[in-house]
């Protein structure tokens, strides 16, 4: 994948965590009070629970939670800026750094940077659950973040109308581009039942969510039914599993809560994030047993006279000769982003070219800075992969 971000390693939070991202292909869908409520739900179980409300131009989560945005957030003696708190969830948004007529406009570097402050640059204290409530689509947040963090998974919101879903299945795709795990899909608005007659309306289809979720082979997590109290809820500042625990919707919330608190975070590769500074040796990855699974997962980097080694998943390990990286560096300056032509001479690399520090992008690549000063290319585990045993010209 190329692309014009250059990511640099980004601090982990303080604390154990699994950071789930929850997306959706489209906006309408409820996805942030999905959000909310899942949080709540944790919380309520017991579990210590923070939301990086994700969407910059369009933050709601902190309205849905009953937190004003009038006092902007303290900043804490390390200077780490100190999350606000609502019904036991920690959460920031960019509506605590704005007034509510106020647009957030921002290119995409500000908003990358926004993004790694939210998560990396907040006192979030010991956490067990950290959610980023994305944007819809599949741009330049989306990217960021799986790019900069290492996300155990992404729970991916629709609702069961066909068009919901056709979009629904490309978020989907992007998210297993970038190695981020999907840990399964929520059908919301599944269906309405008149409180009068009992009869139940399905105003956007049934069944759609599971049959998506069948489809591409990933977990169907439930169906949330409409309820106008989630409406009345969200305004008022306090979520349904609060208001009203004992409706169906709010149920369903704390079966789809409980079941991502069992989840288990994809295991087998190496410790991430990590920052390897070669020459020291300090932030290198610990090795991890080959006890298999997939092909293109790490288990072990190390630097030797055949250049980065790489024991990968399934038991085979191969060295990729320092050069030969930095020629096939995919970044814009090397690589046409369009044709993927190479830019970059060859004859211009010298021959002791080699790496000084590399570090972890997400779940799917790594970076590398090279000892000519040239650091901006992301390697995907699949490329690297392709590499070893490679010519350069082919990758």
């Amino acid at each position: 994948m190329t692309t014009q971000l250059q990511p640099q390693p980004a601090t982990a939070p303080a604390g154990p965590r699994r950071m789930i991202a929850v997306s959706s292909g489209k906006g309408g869908v409820g996805k942030s009070t999905v959000t909310v409520n899942l949080a709540v739900a944790m919380a309520r179980a017991g579990l210590r629970v923070g939301i990086v409300d994700a969407d910059v131009y369009g933050p709601s989560i902190p309205g849905m939670l009953g937190i004003s945005g009038n006092a902007p957030p303290a900043m804490g003696p390390d200077r780490r800026v100190m999350p606000s708190e609502a019904h036991g969830v920690r959460i920031i948004s960019m509506a605590m750094l704005t007034d509510d007529d106020q647009p957030s406009i921002l290119r995409g570097p500000m908003v990358t940077k926004y993004l790694r402050m939210f998560v990396g640059q907040v006192a979030w204290g010991e956490l067990d659950m950290l959610l980023l409530d994305l944007p819809p689509g599949t741009g330049d947040i989306q990217l960021t973040l799986a790019q900069s963090f290492p996300l155990t998974g992404a729970v991916v919101v629709s609702t069961p109308q066909d068009v919901s879903l056709k979009i629904a299945r490309r978020g989907l795709r992007m998210m297993e581009q970038v190695h981020v795990p999907i840990l399964g899909v929520i059908e919301n608005m599944s269906g309405f039942t008149c409180p009068t007659c009992g009869e139940v309306s399905h105003i956007f289809h049934q069944g759609g969510g599971a049959a998506i979720a069948t489809e591409l082979g990933v977990p169907f997590l439930g169906k949330v039914p409409l309820d106008p109290a989630i409406v009345d809820s969200g305004d008022d500042g306090v979520p349904l599993v609060v208001a009203h625990p004992d409706s169906p919707a709010a149920q369903a919330y704390c079966r789809i809560a409980a079941a991502l608190s069992a989840g288990q975070a994809a295991a087998g590769g190496v410790a991430l994030p990590f920052d390897w500074n070669v020459a020291t040796g300090a932030g290198k990855p610990a090795p991890v047993p080959a006890t298999g699974g997939p092909q293109d997962l790490p288990c072990a980097f190390d630097l030797g006279a055949a250049g980065l080694e790489i024991l990968w998943a399934d038991g085979e390990t191969r060295g990729i000769p320092a050069r030969d990286l930095r020629i096939a560096c995919p970044c814009a300056a090397c690589r046409d982003e369009v044709t993927g032509a190479r830019l970059l001479d060859p004859e211009a690399v010298p021959l002791t070219v080699a790496p000084t520090r590399i570090w972890s992008v997400g779940n799917y690549a790594i970076g590398i800075a090279f000892s000519d000063g040239h650091g901006s290319g992301i390697y995907t585990y699949q490329a690297l992969r392709r590499m070893q045993g490679a010519e350069t010209e082919d990758v």
